[in-house]
């Protein structure tokens, strides 16, 4: 039992998990980016897409990832090249993507609502059936390689940031630019480069979310997916480990809300679970930020 609700947390946060760490590095490099939503949406819908064409899980991955990188240039050129307000583009981008995957779901697919297809191959799951069995690590050595590369960015970001120049250069950027631009960065094409790769992330978590535990397409699938990143991003700060711990949070909460529906509890109330977190810990965070403000007066 244990074995089976730590599998199902890993699955459910991923997405959460992939689309945080792009937010971070957004968050990092100075670009406050609230569309990874509707990047995650457009990740989705492309993975789904080039498999129901191709039938091949790599290529579909691939395709969810330079799409969403490219559905992120608005952000990148507006937001970090010409200085516009990454809120207001960032919401552009989530009001496009969820009318464009809806408008291309019945033009290219005929079809409204969820698009279930034969041709639709989920990510193969990657185990070790003599360790199946075996509590905790059972559970963790039996999912698809998005999972476990979402725990590898965290550490090779934790790394990136905290343990070599570059990452020092890109939190000097975020938190002085034009500091950073006196030493020499060119602080437009890193926070350009950084919200490209948050794309890609992003595609990834699209990716995960259509193909991982499920093998198909739904209109707003990510159901607020992407707005529990930004929530985990603040919570943990932008630093990779706080992250994952919140997004482990959402991850079970998510997951413990599946079993209660699956005890008889009403989808309805179950799947507010995640959601409900995700407003304490805002209200939390809201409460700390005015105990800091009364201390410092």
């Amino acid at each position: 039992m244990l074995n089976m609700l730590l599998s199902q947390v890993l699955d459910l946060m991923t997405p959460v998990l992939l689309a945080a760490m792009a937010g971070a590095l957004c968050e990092r490099a100075g670009v406050f980016n609230i569309a990874l939503e509707g990047k995650m949406l457009v990740g989705a819908f492309v993975a789904v897409a080039t498999s129901v064409a191709f039938g091949s899980p790599v290529l579909a991955v691939l395709s969810a990832v330079l799409c969403t990188a490219i559905f992120a240039s608005p952000l990148a050129l507006g937001g970090a090249r010409l200085g516009g307000d990454p809120i207001v583009i960032g919401i552009g981008l989530n009001l496009l993507a969820s009318g464009l995957t809806t408008y291309l779901l019945g033009a290219i697919f005929g079809v409204t609502g969820t698009l279930v297809d034969p041709a639709v191959t989920a990510l193969p799951r990657f185990g070790v059936a003599a360790l199946a069995d075996v509590p905790v690590v059972g559970a963790i050595l039996g999912h698809n390689v998005l999972v476990y590369l979402s725990w590898l960015l965290v550490l090779v970001f934790n790394i990136y940031l905290f343990r070599t120049p570059w990452g020092l250069r890109l939190r000097g950027i975020g938190e002085v630019p034009s500091a950073a631009a006196a030493m020499g960065a060119n602080v437009s094409r890193y926070q350009t480069a950084i919200v490209v790769l948050a794309g890609g992330l992003c595609g990834l978590a699209g990716a995960q979310l259509a193909l991982g535990s499920v093998a198909l397409f739904a209109e707003n699938m990510t159901a607020g997916r992407g707005w529990i990143a930004v929530v985990a991003v603040m919570l943990g700060r932008a630093h990779p480990l706080g992250i994952a711990l919140a997004c482990l949070g959402f991850g079970l909460a998510d997951a413990v809300g599946l079993r209660l529906q699956g005890q008889g509890l009403p989808n309805q109330i179950t799947d507010i679970a995640p959601y409900a977190i995700t407003l304490l810990a805002m209200i939390g965070l809201g409460l700390r930020g005015m105990k800091k403000k009364m201390k410092s007066v």
